[in-house]
């Protein structure tokens, strides 16, 4: 078994090969951010609210809306028995941008807690990029089945994890460079239009990223499967004491 304090690299023999760890990685990424179902789960509450807007500048119908299409996102992944931490996330964050809305009476309260919370994660990612504690690392750590490990084990994981929030971080920031000067100068509908249009290209550039970074790094150490093996050992050996 590999020992517990020794860093996996791309020599090690017990690695998968490349194209593999690049298979699993592509699959990794795709199942944490939601795939291309959880992506229009996220898009289509606010897309039916700028819309709606657009057509009869109602608010509250436009809120709505885009709330009870959230709601019944979530409720047909129970119905199916499929995974609902995406939709759930989705409705959560739609819900507030309807609260704030509905109480402001302005279009452009349905935007603004999601604006000020990417914004945040764009200086988290950047700050804990900065500080050595990557939080790209935190959050698909255990997708990969390595927990922090790559914080002292893995040092080769951990740069790009670095790698990755840091562009994570840059892309979030300037996304709202673009989007808070509009919210501040321009009006409801053109702000709905271009934060629709800025939904999805920005998410894939830096997943992209991610998966470059990654795809080149060492592979992850699964010390899920280490704690197995030296939960098995050690109850083989008391099985086998006198």
């Amino acid at each position: 078994m590999t020992s517990l304090d020794k860093p996996t690299t791309p020599q090690d023999p017990a690695a998968p090969p490349a194209q593999d760890q690049n298979a699993v990685t592509q699959a990794a990424l795709f199942d944490a951010f939601g795939g291309i179902r959880g992506t229009v789960e996220t898009m289509l509450p606010g897309l039916l609210f700028v819309m709606i807007y657009t057509i009869n500048k109602d608010v509250k119908l436009s809120a709505i809306a885009a709330g009870a299409v959230a709601v019944l996102l979530v409720i047909v992944r129970l119905l199916r028995k499929d995974t609902v931490k995406h939709a759930f996330s989705g409705v959560f964050g739609v819900g507030v941008g309807v609260a704030f809305a509905l109480f402001t009476g302005s279009a452009k309260g349905f935007y603004l807690p999601g604006m000020i919370y990417g914004a945040g994660l764009g200086v988290a990612f950047t700050v804990s990029a900065l500080v050595g504690f990557p939080l790209l690392g935190v959050v698909l750590g255990p997708v990969f089945r390595e927990n922090l490990s790559w914080r002292t084990r893995n040092p080769g994981r951990k740069k790009a994890y670095t790698k990755a929030s840091l562009a994570w971080g840059i892309i979030f920031l300037a996304k709202y460079a673009i989007l808070f000067p509009l919210y501040w100068w321009g009006d409801a509908t053109q702000l709905g239009w271009v934060l629709i249009a800025l939904k999805l290209p920005p998410m894939v550039l830096a997943v992209y990223f991610t998966w470059a970074f990654l795809a080149k790094a060492p592979p992850p150490i699964d010390v899920i499967a280490e704690w197995e093996a030296k939960e098995a050992a050690e109850a083989a050996a008391r099985e086998n004491r006198p």
